[in-house]
């Protein structure tokens, strides 16, 4: 019998051509690069509001040292720093074999302790059996085979009262113009074919994936990329391109 895997190996070939630049400010990664604050932002603050009765740490620089994280998709790892910087003790996964040697490289130049691992969330999950206080998912769920499996994985990692973060696009006509065309086309803020509009999910369609495995979302919240600021922001009212969605069990 076939086992059910989320990986597509066309994404993996895809991204992998260019893992070696993935902390390249201006590589091909630029807009994650600028982008990371603004997510790091959202994700400490849901963190924090999410474990607000468990007394975190009240250490300014290592507000999450009190907890595990685990990174699905990190890539040259951006956010798995971020979370180790911060002091969770942290796990970074990924199909891409480049991309976690650049994260490994770049996290000992970096002097940070975080565990990559070049494999898929459920071979994770199947050999370690490990399960975590945040599960992060960001910007994978478009990249990978079997959505409903991915989720149902991402959340047989969190602890019964841990947060899954996602985030993800919206499959509408405003984020084929800007999240592909624009994007990808006009200002190469990605490399062209980094997304199919057809793998973009849209919150609806999140939610229930999540209620499915017994879970349900307690935040939503759109994010957006500021052309005249070249910046992106939170938007509570705009979920029309880039959304953050935060789940619990």
């Amino acid at each position: 019998m076939t086992q059910k895997t989320s990986l597509n190996q066309q994404e993996i070939d895809n991204f992998s051509k260019d893992s070696a630049q993935w902390w390249d400010i201006d590589g091909p990664f630029a807009p994650l690069h600028k982008l990371n604050p603004t997510r790091m932002l959202y994700i400490k603050e849901q963190i924090q509001a999410h474990f607000a009765d468990k007394n975190l740490s009240t250490e300014l620089k290592t507000p999450l040292k009190d907890l595990s994280a685990i990174d699905i998709g990190c890539g040259g790892g951006l956010v798995s720093e971020s979370l180790a910087r911060m002091g969770a003790k942290t796990v970074g996964l990924d199909a891409d074999p480049n991309a976690i040697t650049c994260a490994r490289e770049h996290a000992k130049t970096s002097g940070l302790n975080v565990d990559y691992h070049n494999i898929t969330s459920e071979d994770f999950l199947a050999r370690h059996g490990k399960t975590f206080d945040v599960v992060c998912a960001l910007e994978i769920i478009e990249h990978v085979d079997n959505p409903e499996f991915f989720v149902e994985t991402a959340l047989k990692l969190l602890k019964p009262d841990g947060i899954l973060i996602l985030s993800t696009l919206n499959r509408t006509i405003k984020s084929a113009v800007l999240g592909i065309f624009a994007a990808e086309y006009v200002f190469n803020l990605v490399p062209k074919g980094t997304h199919s509009h057809e793998k973009f999910i849209k919150p609806s369609e999140l939610a229930r994936m999540l209620r499915q495995c017994g879970a349900h979302h307690t935040d939503v919240t759109g994010l957006k990329y500021e052309l005249k600021n070249d910046a992106f922001v939170l938007d509570n009212t705009d979920l029309s391109v880039n959304y953050f969605m935060c789940a619990v069990k």
